[in-house]
This record gives structure tokens, C-alpha cells and sequence, in this order.
């Protein structure tokens, strides 16, 4: 084997450890969904009057954690490939597929409009 080769091989499975050290776990994923439903709130339509925006965003903020854990983490299956997490959530009859690779989560289908029905779910 030359060592061109084997320096390959060597940062190729160095890469692969890397990547199954950082493989994200269910409690990041549930902070994910929880970022991403803040985003949601701050992004929410102009159209809702502003008392009722700072409801929402204060109802939320503060039972936020309680509505994600109660509804998130019991309807995920999570499929751990080593290297990589592919997460799948039912919401509101909603699928919601993401992966999780290098730390970082990668929406792939779904997420948008289980965000927006996870937030209405709150009242």
C-alpha cells in the first residue's frame, strides 16, 4: 500500500470516528425542534394582531419546553446509523423527517408545517 493510500485511508477513518462522536442525540434533537419553532414564532404572520403575537410568544416561552417534550420526543423514532441520526416525527398527522450529521441537523421533509401546527397546539 502506498502512502498516498494509507494517508487516505487514515483521514477517511478519522473523519468517520469525527462523525460518530458528533452524531446527534434525541435531547438535540428535541433543542432543534425547540429552536426551530422559536424561529416559527418569530417569523409569524404580520396579519395576527400584535396583543396576540405577544400572547403566543409568551405562552410559549414559558411552556414551550413542557409542549415540545409531551409531544415531540414521545412520537419520534430515532434510526442511528453510526456516523448519522435519521429522525422521524408524526405531528398532528404531519410527518416530519430530519437527519443529523456532524452535530448539525438537516430538515428534509415536513418541518415547516409541523412547526406552525405544534405552535397552534399550544392553545
Amino acid at each position: 500500500m502506498s502512502l498516498v493510500r494509507l494517508a487516505v485511508l487514515v483521514v477517511g477513518l478519522a473523519g468517520a470516528v469525527g462523525l460518530a462522536l458528533s452524531n446527534p442525540t434525541m435531547d438535540d434533537y428535541v433543542q432543534f425542534v425547540e429552536r426551530e419553532l422559536n424561529g416559527a414564532l418569530d417569523r409569524m404572520d404580520q396579519r395576527t394582531p400584535a396583543r396576540e403575537q405577544d400572547l403566543i410568544r409568551q405562552v410559549f416561552r414559558s411552556q414551550g419546553k413542557k409542549l415540545i417534550e409531551g409531544i415531540v420526543r414521545p412520537s419520534t423514532v430515532r434510526h442511528n446509523w453510526g456516523l448519522l441520526s435519521h429522525y422521524e416525527t408524526k405531528v398532528a398527522e404531519t410527518n416530519v423527517v430530519v437527519l443529523g450529521i456532524g452535530g448539525q441537523f438537516i430538515p428534509i421533509k415536513g418541518v415547516d408545517e409541523a412547526t406552525l401546527k405544534i405552535g397552534r397546539m399550544a392553545f
